[in-house]
């Protein structure tokens, strides 16, 4: 063999261990690079198992980053670059001509994708107030006069007043009354409603709420407490955890949110829970945004039971009857959003025609509660009612006032067109100034401003406490025309007010009631005035074989029909 060949051979060799070791080398390489992709797969893995055990803690955060368009696009960015480097090997991490720890890299991309973020969110806000303006305006009706306030259920006893009043009234070792909200009772009235929980930390852990218990809201004096407190709920408010009936609700229904407070009421003598539900719904165009929307109710029962209904079967169910249903956050976002209708550009600060801008009545935070007010309007239909007042720093005047069903989620407005009507803040001071022997601020005050329609006209309905908040002194009504004022005195008298709307007749009696108290007389409780027939709801036409009516049955509210087969003798 020649050296040339020789030496080939040798070459070839060499070659082939060089090669032989490169491969080993790379399949080591590869079964390490195999192993730490494998091994944080699995720390991702069961990470995403923790969380999703624990979804109902992190709900709010994940369901606000899906639905925000500045949350989401954070989050894309910090999984993307954080996912990355996670799974990357491990060292510095060369960006350009520089080296930088992956720690650095990360923070970096956080700080530049909160600032993306925040900026993006900026950007959509006002897209968000247009379109949800516009899907209101679309879809609410205007009235051509206020619609009447049901004068069986005026809102007489404040909130503050049945607090303390209901706290007062009650003893509960272990327990304590929840924040009041309100609820309808079985008899039809509306009511202060509270849950009986757990209190001290012990007992949230390891008691049960006990039932709701419920204070009639439509009389100054012998009004009615209802308390179940012999039930136990297996998920219940003041529980801890997963022992709480919100965590439950989160847990099954995760892609709803529940800014509402609870609403607990009785229904054929057994207490419930019931949360309404929101959603949101993306647009994309001109540029990606959310508007909220109505996902329905979640009934809470006392067994543990957990029903997540929707709107229409909220709706249809008999233990939610009377009860409300639309989020209360639903109706505020879509009257502050009404500040938009007339475009972006139009309410702008400096540039802004103002053109149509109205916004939400401002009240101060001593009148005790906040817009939208919610108010049973005649037979029985339980409204959220907002008053709207022009665009500008010193207007203080109505300008339209919008009706939401809480049981639908049906928008209406009236528009005053010129009138010049007087909104709660004046509607306050009218009232004050009627009665200059009264020591306001330091003995009494005026809160809680409701809008009531009477006889065709709006009037403030404003009550007149101590400011302990232990009792209600009287009820005083303005009229937002005239700017007249009404003190009564007696639940009677504000119901036969509200039902009859006579002044005149009402001050007449008021006063000789009140000449009589002063006098030591006994005193008779007005009467009320009878109420009208219910309206036909429809009727029954009864027709022969060639069309002619024979018999037209009209069915009104309570009155109900059916078929039943008449039998042999009738053929």
């Amino acid at each position: 063999m020649s050296n040339y060949e020789n030496n080939s051979r040798k070459a070839e060799e060499a070659g082939n261990v060089k090669r032989l070791g490169k491969s080993q080398v790379g399949r080591k390489r590869s079964g390490r690079v195999a192993a730490r992709v494998g091994t944080r797969l699995g720390i991702v893995v069961v990470a995403a198992g923790i969380l999703y055990f624990l979804r109902p803690m992190v709900h709010p955060m994940v369901y606000g980053v899906v639905y925000s368009p500045g949350g989401l696009l954070f989050a894309l960015i910090v999984l993307g670059v954080g996912g990355y480097l996670w799974f990357s090997a491990p060292g510095a991490v060369r960006i350009g001509k520089t080296t930088q720890g992956k720690g650095s890299v990360f923070a970096g991309v956080v700080v530049g994708a909160m600032v993306l973020g925040l900026l993006f969110q900026a950007a959509s806000s006002p897209f968000e107030q247009r379109t949800l303006a516009r899907e209101t305006m679309a879809g609410g009706g205007e009235l051509a006069e206020f619609p009447q306030v049901n004068p069986e259920n005026a809102r007489v006893v404040p909130r503050a007043v049945a607090d303390v009043q209901t706290r007062g009234s009650v003893s509960y070792r272990q327990f304590r009354l929840g924040s009041s909200d309100i609820a309808r009772m079985e008899d039809g009235s509306l009511a202060w409603s509270y849950a009986i929980e757990p209190e001290e930390f012990r007992n949230t852990l390891f008691e049960h709420q006990r039932g709701v218990l419920m204070m009639d809201m439509t009389r100054m004096d012998n009004r009615t407490i209802e308390g179940t407190d012999e039930f136990e709920f297996r998920y219940g408010k003041g529980m801890v955890a997963w022992r709480s009936a919100l965590w439950q609700l989160r847990k099954s229904g995760f892609w709803s949110r529940y800014y509402d407070d609870a609403v607990e009421f009785v229904h054929e003598g057994t207490p419930y829970i019931a949360y309404p539900k929101t959603g949101h719904e993306w647009h994309l165009l001109p540029i990606p945004h959310t508007t909220p929307t109505w996902d329905g109710v979640g009934l809470v029962h006392p067994d543990g039971t957990i029903e997540h209904l929707s709107p229409q079967e909220a709706q249809e169910s008999e233990i939610l009857a009377g009860q409300r249903l639309y989020p209360f956050h639903n109706t505020r976002a879509r009257m502050e959003s009404l500040s938009h209708r007339e475009g972006i550009i139009n309410q702008l600060p400096v540039v802004g025609a103002h053109e149509g801008h109205i916004e939400v009545a401002r009240l101060p935070r001593e009148l005790g509660n906040t817009q939208p007010f919610v108010v049973d309007l005649e037979p029985q239909r339980m409204t959220y009612i907002t008053a709207m007042e022009p665009y500008g720093r010193d207007t203080r005047g109505l300008d339209e006032v919008w009706f939401a069903d809480a049981r639908t989620g049906t928008f209406e407005f009236y528009a005053t067109e010129g009138q010049n009507l007087t909104g709660p803040e004046r509607a306050v001071g009218i009232a004050r100034s009627a009665d200059s022997r009264t020591n306001w601020g330091e003995n009494f005050v005026a809160v809680e401003p409701v809008p009531v329609t009477v006889a065709g006209e709006l009037w403030w309905h404003i009550k007149v406490v101590p400011t302990d908040r232990t009792d209600i002194t009287r009820n005083v009504f303005v009229n937002s025309e005239s700017g007249e004022a009404v003190e009564l005195h007696a639940t009677e008298a504000v119901t036969a007010f509200l039902g009859a709307g006579d002044v005149a007749d009402v001050e007449v009696e008021e006063a000789e009631r009140e000449a009589a108290r002063e006098a030591g007389e006994a005193v008779a409780a007005p009467e009320a005035p009878a109420p009208e027939e219910p309206a036909v709801r429809y009727e029954i036409v009864i027709r022969d074989e060639a069309g002619e009516e024979l018999e037209r049955i009209p069915m009104r509210a309570g009155h109900e029909a059916s078929i039943v087969p008449a039998g042999p003798e009738a053929e």
